[in-house]
């Protein structure tokens, strides 16, 4: 079995966010406001107390390779520090939420996108990156754990990584991410 690391923006992204008020990666203006959605917060994954917490709204990409699409979007973290999360299972917030995964290519490609409705998140993440018939080695292992690690520091939405080895088409990463206000 596969495993998966949850984890959430890197720490440094959402500390430079808090002191300087702008999304790193674009500069535009971070706007701070309280909580009137659950979120979560990407950095420690936990859903924002409505009416109690301040947020702070960026501007945030996903994807840094070479050549990716952009994708910036509009993400959350707590106005104050909180804890960066990185476990190896789901957020416990996380399952009160209504969850999309996506699976990406290389460059950011969507290859597959699953709505978690009956069946439980691991179970659709496990669908989204099952490679049968194919045996992880040592070597594999360590290439998926670099990539898992590599990933999970380019930014939030990470819920897991895995490769998938199909005629004529590159490698596939899968992550997820949340959906909801």
């Amino acid at each position: 079995m596969t495993a998966f690391r949850y984890t959430g923006i890197p720490a440094a992204l959402a500390d430079e966010v808090r002191r300087t008020q702008r999304s790193p990666q674009y500069g535009h203006p971070a706007h701070r406001e309280l909580a009137h959605g659950y979120g979560p917060c990407r950095l420690c994954l936990r859903t924002f107390a409505v009416g109690e917490e301040d947020r702070l709204l960026f501007t945030y990409q996903p994807f840094s390779e070479t050549g990716s699409l952009p994708a910036p979007g509009p993400v959350f973290i707590h106005a104050e520090p909180c804890e960066h999360f990185s476990e190896s299972t789901l957020p416990p917030d996380f399952r009160e939420l209504p969850l999309v995964i996506e699976g990406f290519r290389t460059r950011g490609v969507l290859a597959i996108q699953a709505r978690v409705k009956d069946e439980t998140p691991e179970t659709v993440v496990a669908r989204c990156t099952h490679l049968r018939g194919v045996r992880f080695d040592a070597r594999e292992r360590r290439r998926l754990a670099v990539a898992v690690a590599r990933l999970a520091g380019d930014g939030g939405r990470v819920l897991a990584v895995a490769t998938r080895r199909l005629p004529g088409l590159p490698a596939t990463k899968c992550r997820g991410i949340y959906g909801g206000p």
